[in-house]
């Protein structure tokens, strides 16, 4: 209060007190205390003094009267406020505020109540007090910050686009329980997760602090604590996710980078869960385009690796056809000098890049090529920039010397395929079709394609990849009149012989070439030339039926490229989702296939469409399980020399037999510790070498040979030389048996070589898969040893076939005993061995006179019963039969003819089984099986040696 008010104060109760004294005797108590009408306190939450304004303080004009002018009391009236007024001093009327108890702040922040104060009346009793006036008292309760801020969720989630700048990604909020402005308010905000491309504001704003990239990060979790005003930080921070959504691109969604191939397993879908985004925007059609690119497979695409001339005897190609890029060799010399591509899993590729050419010989050339010829190749090409006006020829038939006329050739020039074919003057002399053009894409695109050219002059007809073209151009030329003049026939260049000081090559070619090829007299069908390049690998559709009737779709004659196209999005979706890939080769090229998927799009109404990008992916053919080709049988054959001697001579693998196993479970195996299942498998074999090991054939004493009957009906063929003998071609493993087992070895003079060492080994996809080395040795047994041999019941069949009848004729004239024998028993056996020896020239004579006619007559056996009378040298010993009881010699008897029959039927094969010709009756009850023993096998005149 101020000091004028005290003053008054002090003067009042002053005046009060003079009054006082001056009535003192007349009244008591006559005034009622006096106090401020209204007042306003303030206390402290969790205090009990309350700071009041002014100050409590009440007055009595009867003071300084005992009781009458002192205050006793202060009464709150109205509500029930947690407050009492208790008197300091009565004396000088000083009273004070307080609390009953705590007071919160959260619960009441202010109270108003009443209050009066009671002197003490007129004596000690305090009757005859009097009361003041009624005061109002205002209280407000100060706050303590005394809780922390607390956020309104316990996280915040949210998502965003990446590539944008957010002035507000999502605010956060925080409350405090506190009564208070000062300390219930949210001052600040902070993020304490460090790094992060983001910041808040005091308001709880989150923004980003720089473009977000769903590539580099997808998701973010950021940690946001809260302050209040007075600075106290919460007690938990919140944890904000925000996710980082990409741009809506227009384009293929739901498919894989890399699609893994199992060889064997027939079609795979690509894309089973392929779909594309347009991002909102209406389409009118779709056009796709799906490639499999496999350039880098040896010819464009994983074919078998059979050579050419394998494939056109599987294709059903004409035979005669001239290979002119033959593999280098001693016969075939005119290729070394070229540069080649071994690298490749398929046939020999040369490589041209326009220095290397090659002359064909003379002997190799076709010759007279008629109005029917056929001309094929393989060939890969690209543009050759500043060389456009050059020629490129890949085959050329111009004069050898004076003039430099071409005949016919094959040339590239300008991204065209040009074939020259001049014809020679017959009777009129006017112009005829010369040269033909075809303008193609393929030619230039840097990938292999085949090639092929049928020629039924005047019409020529080009094939690529099996697809026909006719030719855009066709020129007209005069005909080259006779002259004696020789050719040359070129490949690479074209040879320019005349009309230069110095004859040489020109117009080379630069690319890739490989089984270039000449068939004359006769055109290759459609069938035939799809067949040879026919495609292992390509795309596929899986249910064709289901595509829909809006799907419109095309594939390339090599199913390399699949091209559709609709107009219903789901629909187009649903038909990608059918694109599978499928290899059927038995042992595919593992390795990378590159996949690119192209899209146009249509739009309604708009000048400007989405662009949807390409897709690169990837198909990788996983390693398939190798084959183990072996080769079992008698790897020892003892003989005598006259089985090497006779016109059959000796079948060397007869016993043979090849077979091919693959472990499955090659993967598990490898994991578990257990080895994988051996399982047989059927497929081709491509060649078979029989190798003579150690000094090479005499040709003038000694001879492999295989009757060419045995090859007809397969597709196999042989080659003979002093080194050994190969059978080739792609034919099954039972057919390659077949013929192996009807090789012969011929000596004529074994007794003039040592034993002999053939090897055998076999070929799957031009030596990708070889078999064992499976050797074998033949051991010649000469006439001392073959005698030995005979002693001892291990004889060669022509004499087995002879013992047994003699024992037989032995066991009609039993001896007498142990003893010598008697005379009469001598001249019956000398008898018996005369007339044996009659009959054996018997049947020689007959012999002659059936192999004389055999010579006359035309048969279609492949042999003929003949008897080999190297093995007649029959020494009868009349004395040996009386060394032995008549009881040994009846049961030497039926052991040898047990014996007999056992080599009889062990050396029946099951190809010698079904050629076996009914029994020959021959008088003395002597009879001879045609074909059951190797002895005794007749040698075809027919039989060629390779």
């Amino acid at each position: 209060m101020n000091m004028q008010r005290i003053s008054e104060v002090v003067l009042l109760v002053a005046g009060f007190a003079l009054g006082l004294c001056a009535c003192h005797t007349v009244k008591v108590n006559k005034h009622k205390p006096w106090i401020e009408t209204s007042y306003h306190g303030v206390i402290t939450e969790n205090m009990d003094i309350v700071q009041l304004d002014p100050p409590l303080v009440a007055l009595d004009k009867d003071a300084p009267v005992p009781y009458a002018g002192e205050i006793c009391a202060f009464k709150i009236h109205g509500l029930e406020a947690p407050f009492e007024a208790v008197v300091l001093n009565g004396t000088s009327g000083e009273g004070q505020l307080r609390a009953k108890g705590l007071v919160d702040c959260e619960l009441q922040k202010e109270y108003t109540f009443i209050i009066q104060a009671h002197d003490c009346g007129a004596g000690p009793g305090g009757t005859g007090g009097k009361k003041s006036h009624k005061a109002v008292v205002h209280i407000q309760v100060n706050d303590v910050n005394e809780f922390s801020p607390v956020f309104r969720e316990a996280q915040y989630h949210t998502a965003v686009t990446e590539g944008k700048i957010y002035d507000s990604i999502l605010q956060v909020e925080a409350t405090d329980q506190d009564c208070s402005p000062q300390y219930s308010q949210i001052c600040n905000y902070q993020i304490t997760t460090t790094n992060t491309p983001f910041a808040i504001d005091r308001n709880g704003n989150i923004r980003n602090t720089e473009k977000l990239s769903f590539e580099k990060q997808q998701q973010y979790e950021v940690l946001v604590t809260a302050f209040d005003c007075g600075q106290k930080r919460s007690t938990e921070s919140v944890a904000v996710h925000i996710d980082v959504k990409p741009v809506c691109k227009p384009g293929w969604q739901g498919w894989d980078k890399r699609v893994d191939y199992e060889p064997g397993t027939g079609s795979k879908q690509l894309f089973p869960k392929m779909n594309l985004e347009t991002c909102g925007g209406l389409l009118s059609s779709v056009r796709t385009t799906v490639e499999l690119q496999t350039s880098h497979i040896g010819k464009g695409c994983d074919r078998e690796t059979y050579s050419e001339k394998s494939l056109q005897k599987l294709c059903g190609a004409s035979s005669g056809s001239t290979d002119l890029l033959p593999a280098p060799s001693a016969s075939t010399n005119w290729t070394a000098s070229l540069v080649t591509d071994s690298e490749r899993d398929s046939d020999l590729i040369f490589r041209f890049d326009g220095r290397q050419a090659a002359k064909i010989p003379d002997q190799v050339v076709p010759q007279n090529l008629t109005d029917q010829f056929t001309v094929a190749t393989w060939m890969k090409h690209g543009p050759n920039p500043g060389l456009r006006a050059e020629k490129e020829t890949l085959l050329c038939n111009s004069d050898k010397t004076e003039m430099n006329r071409h005949h016919y050739s094959l040339y590239v020039h300008n991204c065209r395929l040009v074939f020259l074919l001049r014809r020679d003057f017959i009777q009129v002399d006017t112009f005829r079709p010369a040269e033909f053009h075809w303008k193609l894409d393929q030619i230039c695109d840097k990938e292999w394609h085949y090639y092929v050219i049928n020629v039924e002059f005047p019409v020529v007809t080009l094939f690529v990849d099996g697809v026909t073209y006719d030719p855009y151009l066709v020129t007209d030329d005069w005909p080259i009149h006779p002259s004696q003049i020789d050719v040359q026939l070129t490949v690479g260049a074209c040879w320019q012989g005349g009309e230069v000081t110095k004859p040489r090559f020109t117009q080379y070619f630069r690319g890739s070439l490989s089984g270039l090829t000449i068939r004359p007299g006769k055109i290759e069908s459609q069938k035939v030339i799809s067949c040879l390049q026919a495609c292992k690998e390509g795309l596929d559709i899986n249910s064709l039926e289901s595509l829909g009737k809006g799907i419109k779709f095309h594939f390339n004659p090599a199913q390399s490229i699949l091209v559709m196209e609709g107009e219903d999005l789901e629909n187009m979706n649903a038909a990608l989702r059918k694109v599978s890939y499928i290899n059927s080769r038995q042992f595919p090229t593992p390795g990378i296939r590159h996949l690119h998927i192209s899209t146009s799009v249509q739009c309604f109404g708009e000048d400007t469409c989405i662009f949807i990008p390409d897709i690169d992916a990837v198909v990788m053919v996983l390693q398939p399980s190798e084959p183990r080709i072996t080769i079992a049988g008698v790897d020892r054959l003892t003989r005598p020399a006259a089985d090497l001697r006779g016109p059959a001579g000796l079948t060397l693998f007869q016993d043979l037999h090849i077979i091919s196993t693959v472990t499955k479970g090659d993967t598990a195996s490898h994991h578990t510790g257990r080895p994988g299942v051996q399982e047989e498998i059927i497929h081709n074999l491509d060649y078979c070498d029989i190798l003579v090991l150690g000094e090479e054939l005499r040709p003038e004493q000694e001879s492999l040979q295989l009757q060419r009957s045995t090859l007809l009906g397969k597709h196999l063929d042989a080659t003979n030389s002093t080194s050994g003998m190969s059978i080739y071609g792609v034919d099954s493993m039972s057919n390659y048996e077949q013929v192996i087992r009807q090789v012969y070895y011929h000596n004529w003079h074994p007794v003039q070589t040592p034993d002999r060492k053939f090897r055998l080994t076999c070929s799957e996809l031009n030596g990708r898969y070889t078999s064992n080395e499976f050797t074998l040795e033949i051991s010649v047994l000469h006439k001392s040893e073959a005698g030995e041999h005979v002693n001892h019941m291990v004889a060669p069949s022509q004499y087995m076939q002879v013992v047994p009848h003699l024992a037989m004729v032995h066991s009609l004239y039993p001896t007498h005993g142990p003893g010598a024998p008697s005379a009469a028993t001598v001249v019956i056996v000398i008898c018996i061995a005369a007339l044996v020896v009659v009959v054996v020239l018997g049947i020689y004579r007959i012999h002659l006179t059936h192999q004389q006619e055999g010579r006359n007559s035309d048969t279609t056996k492949e042999r003929e019963l003949d008897w080999d009378d190297s093995a007649l040298n029959i020494t009868v010993n009349p004395m040996e039969s009386f060394q032995e009881p008549q009881g040994a010699e009846e049961e030497a008897s039926e052991e040898d003819e047990e014996d007999d029959d056992e080599e009889e039927d062990d050396d029946i094969t099951s190809a010698e089984s079904n050629d076996s010709e009914e029994e020959e009756e021959v008088p003395g009850a002597l009879s001879v099986k045609q074909g059951s023993k190797r002895g005794q096998l007749d040698w075809d005149n027919s039989t060629l040696t390779y």
